[in-house]
């Protein structure tokens, strides 16, 4: 069944334009709580937010929806998704719901989910609610209607919650941190867990005014984190995306570490302790650097299709642990169930203060390569698949870099363009490879 609604990871759009309406997310509301009711006889579900201005509609709505199906709600106000994630299987709920379009500015916004085991639903579950979406609706009488009510502790539950993933005796103090909550959900919960960890926190991107969130700060723009850290002299900085689930981290010395260099770093931490690390799951797009590095350690790398979606699904599958994007989402399912921000960067100040080494020094020998990202517009009607110039080309440069570097050619989702990317040791060298590969694309 084809899905019209959700995409690789809910329903995202923009606020007054379907489906982002409060017509459409009563609707929605109604169509999720009668799925859940036809195994469940009474359900409940939690539904948090994050800072942007249509989260007040939003949220209205969907409280209508549910109710309207005879569930009940549990309203947290705004709080990271990983937060709900876990609230959600804390409290033995029936189902996590988050109002947030993520790392995107404040005019768009959408809905994602978790299970009951605050993990994502299958595409199984989705199709379920596309298919009661295009049904009548089925009003609950008055006696059977949902009741709606706020969980006050949620801030504090969540923060106990992400410093129980570090080990009682880690302390931050004597290290002064830079968090940056994108002017997003963890606004109130990311500044306190490292100051009660011990650190000394200067907050930036934590005064939400519903229309500021991901502005100029945030994972998205980690120059802001950058100058903020030089001017305080921070030790390191710490951003998060609106709602909390990717990370960047920069040092003293202004270097940016991405998610593939901190997947790294807590894949090394681990080893380091005598943990098994059977594998490692990155995306298509994770530095060939670091999966060489992981290599050499003796830990494998998988790639799944980018999105951390596809990382869950194949960590799940190999009963694997560690995965995660460039981006910055990053998944340690022996701490959560989902990516989440606060707890990754927990798990990279372990390493720092568990090895007292610096962050650069725990990278020492991982020299990212430099990848060339070329977009190249087809023709109309051209199938680059079956283009013989472009893979007799793919084939020459392959066998070029043979180990020094890899091709990856794949198509947009959402334009007609193909994305052409060559990751090489040697920068000009990966660039003239994008550079022929990019004009055999457009030979055909």
């Amino acid at each position: 069944m084809t899905r019209t609604y959700f995409g690789t990871d809910g329903i995202r759009g923009t606020v007054g334009q379907p489906p982002i309406t409060p017509d459409f997310m009563l609707r929605l509301g109604h169509a999720v709580g009668r799925v859940l009711k036809r195994s469940i006889a009474h359900p409940t579900v939690l539904i948090g937010k994050d800072t942007r201005i249509s989260g007040y509609m939003l949220e209205s709505s969907l409280e209508a929806g549910f109710a309207s199906a005879g569930v009940d709600v549990l309203l947290s106000g705004p709080l990271p998704t990983p937060g709900v994630a876990y609230l959600t299987r804390a409290l033995r709920l029936d189902l996590g719901v988050v109002i947030s379009a993520s790392h995107n500015p404040y005019p768009d916004n959408g809905v994602k989910f978790f299970s009951a085991a605050g993990e994502k639903l299958p595409d199984e579950w989705e199709q379920a609610v596309e298919a009661a979406l295009q049904e009548p609706p089925q009003w609950a009488d008055s006696a059977s209607l949902g009741k709606a009510r706020r969980v006050e502790d949620a801030r504090g539950r969540y923060i106990e919650f992400c410093k129980s993933t570090v080990p009682h005796s880690m302390s931050l103090r004597g290290v002064k941190l830079v968090v940056d909550a994108a002017h997003g959900a963890a606004y109130h919960v990311a500044p306190d867990v490292f100051h009660e960890l011990g650190a000394a926190v200067v907050s930036i991107g934590c005064s939400p005014d519903g229309l500021n969130i991901n502005d100029g700060v945030g994972a998205t723009h980690p120059e802001a984190l950058a100058r903020a850290v030089a001017e305080h002299r921070a030790d390191y900085g710490i951003a998060l995306d609106g709602d909390a689930d990717r990370l960047q981290v920069v040092d003293a010395q202004g270097r940016l570490y991405n998610g593939d260099e901190l997947l790294y770093v807590m894949a090394a931490d681990r080893l380091a302790r005598r943990q098994a690390v059977p594998g490692v799951v990155g995306t298509l797009m994770t530095n060939m650097a670091v999966e060489q590095a992981l290599k050499a350690m003796g830990v494998p790398l998988v790639r799944a299709k980018v999105g951390d979606r596809y990382v869950l699904e194949e960590l799940i599958a190999r009963n694997w642990q560690l995965g995660g994007e460039s981006s910055g989402h990053l998944l340690a399912l022996d701490r959560h169930t989902t990516g989440d921000g606060i707890v990754s960067a927990l798990q990279i100040m372990q390493a720092v203060r568990r090895q007292r080494r610096p962050l650069a020094a725990l990278l020492e020998g991982v020299q990212l390569f430099p990848q060339t990202l070329l977009n190249v517009r087809l023709r109309d009607g051209s199938d680059w698949k079956r283009n013989p110039k472009l893979d007799g080309e793919r084939v020459r440069v392959e066998s070029e870099l043979a180990g020094d570097g890899r091709v990856l050619i794949r198509a947009s989702g959402t334009e007609p363009v193909l994305r052409v990317m060559v990751e090489a040791r040697d920068a000009d060298r990966g660039r003239r490879c994008a550079e022929r590969l990019a004009a055999a694309a457009v030979a055909h």
